[in-house]
């Protein structure tokens, strides 16, 4: 398809060659069957050595020196808080980067708006999800939509998204608003207590239980009663999940999820006693024993003749359908399940622990957040309303903003991680120089180059966002045309967060209208102050990035806010 790019060592090419006719050469005359499987081997080995080096390269891409050769540049990768290298390289090398796997192996980290666009959407399954990575989304959450690629992944999408729709996420607006509810008593029970009405709060483990009473009500109709129940079994296991398992992984972990193929990786994770991967099989033996009861429950309705709103009761109703090929199998169902959870719960109680940081640390945008909210109030009030609804939500210019700027400044998911499936080229929104001094537009690359998609770089472009791009300003998106500059890719703001394309976010809606109802219950009650421990935080690279404190990782979501009530004129 594309001429190959060789690589500067044309002299390592001719010897291969040679070798390579040599050893063929050779072959004939020897006898012996095992000297026949060595050669044979060293064969091999050599035209895979021969087919490195005449593909297409990328090695002419500006990048860092490799850190080893074992590793290249995976520590820094994976070790750092979420966004520092990909902000790094971003100012170092521009939008494109060459960045070194294992063996001295060529990578991309890429956030070049139009590279994005291609990857995402023109050639949507044209880049498949790293095997290695595919494997951890099973473990954690079985072989639903966030594990599913291709043919797999599309017909999957398309029996969960009647849950998904517009309509049917406004609908559940009345149940985020009771958890907000619930969320404030609470609270307003713990401060009343204190002298002041004032406490230090970890509001990460608050929100991540809310989240769950959100989900487990919307999409399960069940009661998990997370926020009532502080010895809830199953919200324990969850709590933390991502950080144990996923997060600071050491140098022998990224190795091994690097270099072992997925059968290894899928006995170690099947049989190994290490402390995280326990913790991600008892996780999913709590979660499937829920699920299976409350499948079955559905099913039972459904004969029955009844039938609730919620997202599983959706699901098998529209999975009774005669056609076999829009079905989900039982285990497809139960992995759906388990996504929605972890999914589902996690990045929503992520995202509004970003909210609340910022809140706290900007206190003016705080104080015009809430006049905002008591004026919306005051109006519901005035027409006879009683509570906010989803149109309520959705004309309030100010808490649009808000969201959308935290979402930029802390995207939930700061990378996506994607495999060529076969020889390409890349469309470039700006020309860049290679290391021979030559201006592309375009980038052609080999099939099976893995490529790092950086969310967090992204949202932070200067010629996207603007010269202040690095700081955190709500007023951006309030002036014209402030969602208009690039090509379209996310479908929030144009921001990356929920990512782009056949893999957006199925639960985009409902999260942006679980997060909306739950930070106005909060805002319009209380006021939020920055606590010492806030100069230890840390933003956790753990597939999502989760807020920890440095030196306590192992313990989970941690943000120590000073929460107080907030008074009324």
């Amino acid at each position: 398809m594309f001429e190959p790019l060789y690589s500067s060592n044309s002299t390592l090419l001719r010897l291969s060659n040679a070798s390579l006719f040599g050893l063929s050469m050779e072959l004939q005359s020897v006898p012996n069957t095992s000297t026949v499987g060595l050669l044979l081997s060293l064969l091999a080995g050599l035209y895979t050595l021969y087919r490195r080096y005449t593909r297409i390269s990328v090695s002419h891409i500006a990048g860092p020196e490799a850190e080893s050769f074992l590793l290249g540049n995976l520590p820094e990768l994976f070790q750092s808080q979420a966004g520092v290298p990909d902000f790094k390289y971003q100012e170092m090398y521009g939008d494109v980067v060459r960045v070194k796997g294992p063996f001295g192996e060529d990578r991309l980290l890429i956030s070049d708006p139009k590279a994005l666009q291609y990857i995402f959407h023109t050639s949507g399954y044209g880049f498949l999800k790293w095997p290695e990575r595919t494997e951890i989304s099973r473990i954690l959450m079985g072989r639903g939509l966030l594990w599913a690629d291709g043919n797999i992944h599309r017909r999957q999408r398309k029996v969960m998204m009647p849950g998904f729709g517009a309509p049917e996420s406004k609908a559940f607006v009345p149940i985020f608003r009771r958890v907000g509810s619930e969320l404030t008593a609470q609270w307003n029970d713990m401060l009343a207590s204190s002298p002041d009405q004032s406490d230090i709060i970890n509001v990460a483990s608050w929100l991540s239980r809310a989240t769950m009473d959100s989900v487990g009500e919307a999409a399960f109709d069940y009661q998990f009663g997370a926020l009532a129940n502080l010895d809830n079994e199953f919200m324990k296991a969850y709590f933390g999940l991502m950080s144990d398992t996923l997060g600071s992984p050491s140098r022998s972990s990224i190795f091994m999820q690097t270099i072992l193929p997925v059968w290894a990786l899928q006995l170690m994770s099947k049989y190994s006693q290490r402390r995280n991967l326990v913790h991600a099989r008892h996780t999913a033996k709590l979660a499937d024993a829920v699920t299976r009861n409350l499948v079955e429950s559905k099913a039972e309705a459904l004969l029955q003749g009844k039938g609730n709103k919620d997202i599983l009761s959706l699901l098998v109703k529209a999975n009774a359908s005669e056609d076999a090929a829009t079905r989900l199998t039982e285990e497809e169902m139960l992995a759906q399940m388990r996504t929605i959870l972890l999914a589902g719960h996690e990045t929503s109680a992520t995202t509004m622990c970003w909210v609340l940081l910022e809140l706290a640390r900007h206190t003016d945008v705080q104080a015009k957040l809430r006049q905002e909210i008591r004026a919306t109030e005051q109006a519901i009030h005035a027409r006879g309303g009683s509570d906010f609804t989803a149109s309520d939500l959705d004309n309030m210019p100010y808490l649009a903003a808000v969201l959308k700027e935290s979402m930029r400044y802390h995207p939930a998911l700061y990378q996506n991680y994607r495999q060529s499936a076969r020889d390409d080229v890349i469309p470039l929104s700006k020309p860049i120089t290679t290391k021979n001094g030559e201006a592309i537009t375009s980038l052609p690359i080999p099939k099976g180059l893995k490529v790092i998609l950086s969310i967090a770089a992204y949202n932070r472009n200067k010629e996207i966002f603007g010269e202040d791009a690095h700081q955190f300003n709500p007023e951006r998106w309030l002036q014209e045309a402030g969602e208009k500059r690039g090509p379209t890719l996310g479908v929030y703001g144009n921001l990356l967060t929920f990512a782009g394309g056949v893999r957006t976010c199925i639960g985009w809606r409902f999260a942006i209208y679980e997060v909306q109802a739950l930070i106005v219950e909060i805002v319009n009650n209380f006021e939020l102050s920055l606590t010492p421990d806030i100069e230890r935080l840390r933003r956790e690279a753990c597939l999502v990035m989760i807020p920890t404190l440095e030196g306590q990782q192992l313990e989970g979501e941690n943000l120590p806010l000073r929460v107080s009530i907030a008074q009324r004129d």
